[in-house]
């Protein structure tokens, strides 16, 4: 379905990532993890990206997030202050969780962190006992998105762990400074054989991630897989 929806507020998440908050529209409902087409207008001309909900489905209001690259789109996006309109329609996505399984393990790359997002904050508001591992992999500690909001969660729901890896760290992290790979996985997700493996980031990253679980026999059917491709 086609919403036209009226800003609210812009939040910095990092220095080039931002969400993008609003009404959530009335009969508009969806389920944590999954994304919406926004549009918006430039020049005249309608320009659309699928987006992924990164607010609950609990939330009074709806949430995308974004990071801005400079290209047309994220200038558009970027622009807009509260008090604009634009559009969406949706929702969309099988990157879903109703809490089908007792234990999930989500791992993403960068931005993927936004369905994980959803899918937490979701969980912690209903105060659901699902045991929820997330690994988040970033570049440097500046590109971590919703930091705050992951510590907290973390202080509320004793079912929610976070580990934050960072590939280009410098000095003074004293977190994880790695890729995704078995060793990381047997250290912080011991029981893996016991969950359902969520997968969002960028097509690399993702590739890699499915393909070390493929070797530590992990069955395809055990994970589900979103892909964050173009800008």
């Amino acid at each position: 379905m086609e919403f036209e929806v009226i800003l609210n507020d812009v939040i910095p998440r990092t220095h080039d990532v931002k969400s993008f908050r609003f009404n959530k529209p009335e009969g508009f409902d969806y389920l944590a993890g999954q994304y919406i087409m926004v549009s918006v207008s430039v020049d005249g001309t309608v320009l659309k990206k699928p987006l992924t909900i990164s607010s609950s489905p609990l939330d009074e209001d709806l949430e995308f997030t974004k990071k801005l690259t400079g290209h047309e789109f994220s200038n558009a996006l970027d622009s807009l202050n509260a008090g604009d309109s634009f559009t969406i329609d949706g929702p969309y996505g099988k990157l879903t969780f109703e809490g089908e399984y007792d234990k999930i393990a989500l791992i993403s790359g960068g931005i993927g962190i936004t369905p994980m997002i959803s899918i937490c904050k979701n969980c912690t508001d209903q105060k659901a006992p699902f045991d929820i591992v997330l690994i988040a992999s970033n570049k440097t500690e500046e590109d971590i998105a919703f930091r705050k909001e992951l510590e907290q969660m973390e202080s509320e729901n004793p079912h929610l762990r976070v580990v934050h890896t960072l590939t280009r760290a410098d000095d003074s992290w004293k977190g994880c400074r790695e890729h995704i790979c078995e060793n990381m996985i047997l250290k912080e997700i011991p029981d893996y054989k016991e969950r359902v493996f969520y997968l969002c980031g960028p097509p690399g990253m993702v590739k890699a991630v499915k393909e070390l679980l493929v070797e530590m026999d992990i069955p395809k059917s055990m994970m589900k897989i979103e892909l964050i491709t173009g800008y």
